[in-house]
């Protein structure tokens, strides 16, 4: 088995991580939530969660959006069709222009 790399971060990113966390935990505090309750809603370890709502940046994305998406943290500013539909939509036509050059 490999050895976990140790790794250092931006101080941008681990600010972002911690602020998202701190913003997941009040979620979960304002829901009335227990970590349990959270935990298990989310298909996740009470561990997992702690390292989430401390800002853990090793914390697996999708494990993060999900846990602030059941607590309601908004991640961007539009509603969700609209975050698919257009920014989806305009990231795709960038992306193609930029493949073919």
């Amino acid at each position: 088995m490999a050895s976990p790399v140790n790794r250092t971060y931006l101080r941008q990113t681990r600010d972002a991580a911690e602020l998202l966390g701190k913003l997941i935990r009040l979620g979960r505090k304002e829901r009335k939530m227990t970590e349990e309750e959270l935990s298990g809603r989310a298909g996740i370890s009470r561990r997992t969660l702690q390292k989430i709502e401390r800002g853990d940046p090793m914390c697996e994305i999708d494990l993060v959006f999900e846990v602030a998406n059941i607590v309601g943290v908004r991640l961007f500013n539009d509603d969700e069709s609209s975050i698919r539909y257009t920014f989806g939509r305009h990231i795709d036509d960038k992306l193609a222009l930029l493949i073919c050059t």
